[in-house]
C-alpha cells in the first residue's frame, strides 16, 4: 500500500458539511485531495484554501456525480494533478424529507439520481482507476435503522448504497481495494439542520446515549480509518451515530 504521503483522495460533496470535514481530515492525514463539488465554487475553493494553508495539496473540480462524462473528467484531473487515485469518498448527497404520500416523484427522482446513480457512477469509474491498496468509501445513513417518518425515500436511496458495497468488494477480489460505507446518525450540518425547529433538533439529539448531535469531524475520523490503516474492514457498513441505532 502506498504511504500516506503519496495517497490521493477524491471526495465528492467535498465543499461543505461532512464532505468538507472529510477532505480536511484526509489532507491532515497527508493525502492530496480533489474536492469535487456540484455548484458552490466559493465553498469548494474555501475548502481547498484551508487545506493549502495547513500545508496540504488540493484542487477543486466541478462535477455532477450522476454524469459519467463529468466523473471521467474528475478522475482525469486527479491523475493529472497528483499522479493517480487511491481513495474515493462518495459524500455527495441530497436529502428531501416528506411523507411518502406527499413526496413529488420529480423530487424522488432527483434524490435518487444523486444518491444512487451518482454513487454508482463514481464507484464504476473508481474501479478502473484506483491503485493497489485503494479504498472506496460510500455514504449511507443511520436512518435505515432509525426509521423516522418523512425519511422513507431518502432511506431507500441509502439502502441501495449499502447493498452496492459488499458486492463490489467481492468483485474487486485480488486487487487489495476495500469498499465500505459510513452511515452517520443525525449530524450538525446545514443539510440536516435546514427547516428544523430548535425543539425538534434537541429531541433528535437526545435519541442517542451521548445526548448530542454528531459533528462532521466525528464522521471524518471514521472515514480516515477506512481510507488509511483500516485495511481489514471490507464490505461493511459502519454506523456512526453515538449509539442511537
Amino acid at each position: 500500500m502506498p504511504s500516506n504521503q503519496n495517497r490521493v483522495a477524491v471526495v465528492t460533496g467535498g465543499s461543505r458539511g461532512i464532505g468538507r470535514a472529510v477532505a480536511l481530515r484526509l489532507a491532515a492525514d497527508g493525502q492530496d485531495v480533489v474536492v469535487a463539488y456540484a455548484g458552490n465554487e466559493t465553498e469548494a475553493k474555501s475548502t481547498v484554501a484551508a487545506i493549502e494553508e495547513a500545508g496540504g495539496r488540493a484542487v477543486a473540480v466541478q462535477a455532477d456525480v450522476a454524469d459519467e462524462n463529468a466523473v471521467r473528467t474528475l478522475f482525469d484531473t486527479a491523475e493529472q494533478s497528483f499522479g493517480g487515485v487511491d481513495v474515493v469518498v462518495n459524500a455527495a448527497g441530497i436529502m428531501i424529507l416528506k411523507p411518502v404520500a406527499q413526496l413529488d416523484l420529480d423530487e424522488f427522482d432527483r434524490m435518487h439520481r444523486t444518491n444512487v446513480r451518482g454513487t454508482f457512477v463514481v464507484a464504476r469509474e473508481a474501479v478502473g482507476r484506483l491503485r493497489e491498496g485503494g479504498a472506496i468509501i460510500n455514504f449511507s445513513t443511520s436512518i435505515t435503522r432509525l426509521n423516522l417518518p418523512s425519511y422513507a425515500a431518502y432511506a431507500a436511496s441509502k439502502a441501495a448504497v449499502e447493498a452496492l458495497g459488499p458486492i463490489l468488494a467481492k468483485e474487486l477480489r485480488g486487487r487489495d481495494i476495500t469498499v465500505n460505507a459510513v452511515a452517520p446518525g443525525p449530524t450538525a450540518t446545514a443539510l440536516f439542520l435546514e427547516g428544523k425547529s430548535d425543539d425538534l433538533i434537541q429531541s433528535i439529539a437526545k435519541q442517542n446515549p451521548m445526548e448530542r448531535l454528531g459533528h462532521p469531524d466525528d464522521i471524518a475520523q471514521v472515514v480516515s480509518l477506512l481510507a488509511g490503516d483500516g485495511r481489514w474492514i471490507n464490505g461493511q457498513t459502519i454506523f456512526v451515530n453515538g449509539g442511537a441505532a
